[in-house]
């Protein structure tokens, strides 16, 4: 049996990007650049995570599928416009994952379960169907590469909402009342670095593979809102 080159953590920023988010494009934008810059200071890090970015609206648009960011001169921009389709969203990676984990293990990689990092500001646009979308995602008899959702809400998202978008209630948060969006943005993207980084170095040292996840600074969980 051939020799693995190793352990790959493949990584989905889904960040929305609907009208609502017009005013914390910046925000996001620059959340990537620290996100990029952080973990090109890291590099045995980087070097255990693929990277991929899809933005969210109506539709999604793909913006960044399984990089190494090591060899990534700058992210992708982000932008904003229109609806907010969860069901796009999880129908894009129901598409993808599993071809990007094939596509990796093909390479010769042992592929670690999927970590999706999930950003909105407000409840979807498109209904209730995203939920069975969303079921046969992360559902491990359905997809066997189903991931674990790391879910965030900012603004107007709802705390059920999010609660039902992650794949654990120890993975979803939600702002603080009052907070401003491009603050937590920002902290969002600290959050998001902290876990990967946490995670992967865990991996490089041989640490058994468990997805790293704190509640990061001005948000709550999900769980606790009533």
């Amino acid at each position: 049996m051939a020799e693995t080159l190793g352990q790959l953590l493949p990584v989905y920023i889904v960040a929305d990007e609907s009208g609502s988010m017009a005013g914390s494009v910046g925000d996001l934008n620059e959340g990537m650049k620290s996100l990029h810059v952080a973990l090109l200071g890291e590099p045995m890090a980087a070097a255990k995570v693929r990277f991929s970015v899809l933005g969210f609206a109506n539709r999604v648009t793909e913006r960044l599928i399984l990089a190494d960011l090591r060899s990534e001169n700058e992210l992708p921009q982000l932008s904003a416009g229109g609806g907010t389709n969860y069901d796009a969203a999880f129908g894009a990676l129901l598409q993808r994952i599993p071809q990007d984990v094939q596509t990796l293990k093909s390479q010769g990689y042992k592929v670690l379960r999927p970590a999706v990092f999930f950003l909105s500001d407000g409840q979807p646009t498109c209904g209730e169907e995203w939920r069975q979308t969303h079921a046969r995602l992360t559902d491990r008899t359905v997809t066997g590469a189903a991931p674990n959702v790391i879910a965030f809400g900012i603004g107007e998202a709802r705390a059920e909402t999010i609660l039902a978008v992650s794949t654990n209630e120890r993975f979803a948060f939600v702002s603080l009342p009052g907070a401003q969006l491009g603050e937590a943005i920002a902290k969002f993207f600290t959050a998001l670095t902290k876990s990967v980084v946490e995670s992967a170095n865990a991996m490089a040292a041989g640490q058994p593979a468990e997805l790293e996840v704190e509640k990061p600074e001005g948000f709550r969980l999900a769980i606790d809102e009533v």
